[in-house]
C-alpha cells in the first residue's frame, strides 16, 4: 500500500524494542533479513585532478556497514573541501540581455563564495547516522481508514564521545517514507541551486520476473531501508545541506517535526509546474550551459534506464541457466540410484550441480544492490532538471523585468518629446481628443521616473540573484559529476568482478563434475 505521513511512534532504545505492544507492529523486516547499510560518497576528483576519492564506494550486503564506518570521517572531510572554481564555466556564459536593459551577463559580476561546512562543522563528522530497522505496522490514516505501512528506525550517536573512549547513548526515532519525502521537498525548495540527493524508489521498478514488485516485500523493504540510510548520509555529508536545522531536527526530534517544517512556509515558495513549463517555452536567451545540462540529464536517465532493462533480461536468462544445472543434479542423483559401479561418481557430480544451482538466489540478490546504485543516479537526473527549471524561471523573470523597464523608458521619452514611435491606442486617443496639458505630462513623467528607478533597482537585484544562483549551482553540479563518475565506475567494476567470480565458480563446478566422471 502507499506510504503515508507519520502520525505517531515514539523514540525507543534498542533495549525497549523487545517490550513493544503486540498490536503496534506487524513484525520486523530486519528480523527476516538484515543486510548492511550502503553509503555512497560525494565522489572523487575529476580525472585531471590528483588525489584519492574522499569516501568509500557503496558495497552490498554485510560489507557496506563496515565500509561506511571506516569512511565516515573521510566523507565528512570531503564535504569540507572548497567548492570548484567557476572560471572555465563562467567564460561560456551567454549574454541574457543587452547591457542597456540592465541584464548583465552572468560572468561579468564578482560572486560571493558559496558557504560550505568545514570538516568540524560537517554533520557526518559529528554524528553517526543509521537506519537500522524497518517495521511493518497498521494504523488509521487521516480518513480514519485502516492502512498498513512501514516505519524506519533512525539511530544517531555522537562521534565525539566515542573518540574520547566514552560510550555515548543512542538516540532513536521512527520515521515513515512520506516524512522522508517531506524532508526532501523542503530541501528542494529551500536550496534550489543544490542537486538534492534522491530517495529510493517507492515501488520496485526494473525487476526481473522472479523478483516481487510488492512494496511490502521484505527484500524490497530491506533494500529501501539501505537506500534511505544512504540518503541521510548523502545529506549529512553535503557541505551546505548538512547545516540545515530542519534536517538536524529530522534526525533528533520526533514530536512536532512536521509542524516545524510547515512553519517555514516552504510550500508557498515552491514554483508550480505550469509556471516552470511556461518559462521553459518563453525564455528568449537561455543559458547554454543549463540547456546542455538538461540534455545531459536526459541522456543519463536514458542510458541508465536501458542498462537496468538489459540487466533485468540478463537476470532472467541467468536464472534459467542455473536452474538447468539443478535439473542436471536431479538427473545425476536419480541415475546414481540404479548404477552400481558409477553410482558414487554420479552422486558427486549431482551434488556439485545442486550446489551451483542453489547459489543463483544469493547472486541475483547481490546484483539487486548494484542495480539500486544505478537507480539512484536514474533519480538524480530529475534533481538535475529541477536545478535547470529554477534557472529558467529566474532567467524568464529577469527578461520580463528588463522588458518592462525598456517599455517604461520608452513611455517616458515619448511623453518628454511629444512623439510616438510605435502605433498605440494612447497615440490614437491623443490625436482624436487633443494633447495632454504640460502639467499632466509632467505628473506622468514623474510617476514613470519613479517606476523606472524602482525597475532598475529590481533588475539589478535580479541580476545579482541570478549570478549567485549560477555560481552556486554550477559548483554543486561539478561536485555531483565527480561523485557520479566515481560511484558508477566503482559500482560497474564491482559488478564485473562479481560476474567474473561467478563464471569461475561455474568453471570449477564443471571441472569437478569432469573429475567425477573420469573416476567412473
Amino acid at each position: 500500500m502507499e506510504e503515508h505521513g507519520n502520525e505517531g511512534g515514539g523514540s525507543e532504545t534498542p533495549q525497549e524494542r523487545g517490550a513493544r505492544p503486540a498490536g503496534r507492529s506487524g513484525g520486523s523486516f530486519s528480523e527476516q533479513r538484515r543486510a548492511g547499510s550502503q553509503h555512497l560518497p560525494d565522489g572523487p576528483p575529476r580525472p585531471e585532478q590528483a588525489g584519492p576519492p574522499g569516501a568509500p564506494r557503496p558495497v552490498p550486503c554485510g560489507r557496506a556497514r563496515r565500509a561506511y564506518r571506516s569512511g565516515l570521517g573521510a566523507c565528512a572531510q570531503r564535504g569540507a573541501e572548497p567548492l570548484i572554481a567557476m572560471e572555465s564555466a563562467e567564460a561560456e556564459v551567454s549574454e541574457s540581455r543587452p547591457e542597456e536593459d540592465g541584464a548583465v551577463p552572468a560572468g561579468d559580476l564578482p560572486l560571493p563564495e558559496q558557504p560550505a561546512a568545514t570538516m568540524e562543522d560537517c554533520l557526518a563528522k559529528k554524528m553517526e547516522i543509521t537506519v537500522s530497522e524497518a517495521e511493518k505496522r497498521t494504523g488509521r490514516n487521516a480518513m480514519n481508514m485502516q492502512e498498513t505501512y512501514t516505519a524506519y528506525l533512525i539511530e544517531t550517536r555522537a562521534v565525539e564521545s566515542q573518540n574520547e573512549g566514552q560510550c555515548s547513548p543512542v538516540d532513536s526515532l521512527w520515521r515513515r517514507y512520506s516524512e522522508f519525502e517531506l524532508l526532501r521537498n523542503y530541501l528542494l525548495v529551500t536550496y534550489p541551486h543544490i542537486v538534492v540527493p534522491p530517495l529510493p524508489e517507492k515501488r520496485a521498478d526494473f525487476v526481473w520476473h522472479k523478483l516481487s514488485a510488492d512494496n511490502m516485500d521484505p527484500d524490497f523493504v530491506e533494500r529501501r531501508r539501505i537506500g534511505l540510510e544512504n540518503f541521510l548520509l548523502r545529506v549529512a555529508s553535503h557541505p551546505v545541506l548538512c547545516q540545515d536545522k530542519i534536517f538536524y531536527s529530522f534526525l533528533t526530534q520526533e514530536g512536532g517535526w512536521k509542524e516545524m517544517v510547515n512553519e517555514t512556509g516552504f510550500q508557498l515558495k515552491a514554483d508550480s509546474r505550469l509556471k516552470a513549463l511556461n518559462a521553459t517555452f518563453r525564455v528568449k536567451n537561455p543559458d547554454k550551459r543549463f540547456t546542455e545540462l538538461k540534455h545531459y540529464s536526459d541522456e543519463l536517465q536514458s542510458v541508465i534506464s536501458h542498462l537496468l532493462r538489459v540487466r533485468a533480461r540478463v537476470a532472467d536468462r541467468l536464472y534459467g541457466v542455473y536452474k538447468v544445472h539443478g535439473n542436471y543434479g536431479r538427473v545425476f542423483s536419480e541415475w546414481s540410484a540404479i548404477e552400481k559401479e558409477m553410482g558414487d561418481g554420479l552422486q558427486s557430480a549431482g551434488h556439485h550441480m545442486d550446489v551451483y544451482a542453489a547459489s543463483i538466489d544469493d547472486i541475483l540478490e547481490e546484483e539487486e544492490h548494484y542495480a539500486d546504485q544505478l537507480k539512484e543516479y536514474l533519480f538524480y537526473a530529475e534533481a538535475l532538471r529541477a536545478v535547470c527549471r529554477k534557472h529558467e524561471l529566474m532567467q524568464y523573470d529577469l527578461e520580463m523585468a528588463a522588458q518592462d523597464l525598456t517599455s517604461k523608458k520608452q513611455q517616458c521619452e515619448e511623453l518628454a518629446t511629444g512623439t510616438v514611435r510605435t502605433f498605440s491606442l494612447k497615440g490614437m486617443t491623443s490625436k482624436l481628443f487633443g494633447q495632454e496639458t504640460p502639467e499632466q505630462r509632467e505628473a506622468k513623467i514623474k510617476v514613470l521616473e519613479e517606476q523606472i528607478q524602482e525597475g532598475e533597482e529590481q533588475l539589478k537585484s535580479k541580476n545579482l540573484e541570478g549570478r549567485d544562483f549560477v555560481k552556486s549551482a554550477w559548483a554543486d553540479i561539478e561536485r555531483f559529476k565527480e561523485q557520479k563518475n566515481h560511484d558508477l565506475k566503482e559500482a560497474l567494476i564491482s559488478y564485473a568482478v562479481m560476474q567474473i567470480s561467478m563464471c569461475k565458480k561455474g568453471i570449477q563446478v564443471w571441472t569437478n563434475a569432469k573429475e567425477c566422471f573420469s573416476k567412473m
